[in-house]
């Protein structure tokens, strides 16, 4: 990690968040620079439902990272919920990464958020094209020329968290940006979520992948308990509850003969063993909690806060 005990006049220390539409790699590059799995990563789009943080400690700064949903026009009581999280947080990080898939062309969702941008005037903007590593130079070249001509941008860095490509200047572009502070997190933390939101976002994410036909928001995790097996300090055995909104979707998670949840649970603990380093006992159920999205006590209960 290197010395951190410079003083606060050399060390800069900050917030960053990445904002972008769904799917455009934004918890791949924040996994990417913090060098650990702390977000959940899935091929299908809205699977980030909390502003997770993540942390960048160098011997001459430190990025804390703010991985917030994808903004979109939010269409149930969990979309507004999300919207208005990501809206919240813009206003209280250092610097802003405005994430877009060089791969694609720029879209509505791109200049929606754009003109949402455009209201947080105090914060510096660095737009990041993302997934460079899927497009060709020419489409590099226009995609930045689009981006160009989209907002006025502090910088514009074509990157990709898959190669590694050019993310030492992203880093750099952002720590810039940050005013100079002590660190405000120890040096050997990667981030500050609790291990058990950490577990549940690993067991949602195997079953998104598991589960190709299902809607990744119709399913939430909660852990009730993570506890060391008695006599034992090699296991720890862990509890979940696996919810979602109807009976066919349960019958979906499970698959023929509970095929299906048995190898999402098998992924699943292979993730939270990595995570901590331990044995894992994983008990996985799962319960319908009818048209939870809508709900707002049904909301609050599984971590969805007004």
């Amino acid at each position: 990690m290197g010395d951190v005990s410079s003083s606060a006049t050399e060390f800069r220390s900050g917030f960053t968040c990445f904002v972008g539409r769904p799917n455009v790699g934004k918890s791949t590059l924040m996994n990417a620079l913090v060098g650990a799995k702390v977000a959940i990563t899935s091929s299908k789009p809205q699977t980030t439902r909390r502003a997770v943080r993540g942390i960048v400690t160098r011997p001459d700064a430190q990025l804390v990272i703010i991985d917030t949903p994808g903004l979109h026009r939010p269409r149930t009581l969990l979309g507004e919920r999300l919207d208005s999280l990501v809206l919240s947080t813009l206003t209280e990080v250092d610097v802003i990464g405005f994430c877009m898939p060089a791969d694609e062309p720029l879209g509505k969702g791109d200049r929606f958020i754009a003109e949402k941008l455009a209201a947080v005037k105090k914060t510096p903007v660095v737009a990041v094209l993302t997934k460079c590593d899927l497009a060709t130079r020419e489409q590099i070249a226009a995609r930045l020329l689009a981006v160009s001509g989209l907002a006025e941008f502090a910088e514009i860095i074509p990157v990709s968290a898959e190669t590694g490509e050019r993310l030492d200047v992203l880093r750099d572009q952002l720590v810039d940006r940050l005013p100079f502070s002590p660190p405000l997190y120890p040096g050997g933390e990667l981030t500050d979520e609790p291990e058990q939101q950490l577990v549940a976002e690993l067991i949602r994410e195997a079953a998104l992948e598991g589960v190709r036909d299902e809607l990744p928001h119709s399913i939430a995790v909660v852990v009730e308990e993570m506890t060391p097996r008695e006599g034992r300090d090699d296991l720890l055995d862990v509890y979940a509850h696996m919810f979602v909104e109807r009976p066919s979707q349960k019958a979906i998670v499970i698959g023929p003969k509970g095929a299906r949840l048995k190898d999402v649970g098998s992924r699943a603990r292979k993730q939270i063993e990595a995570l901590l380093g331990t044995h894992v006992y994983l008990d996985l159920r799962i319960k319908v909690a009818k048209d939870w999205q809508r709900d707002p006590k049904q909301l609050r209960r599984l971590g969805f806060y007004d």
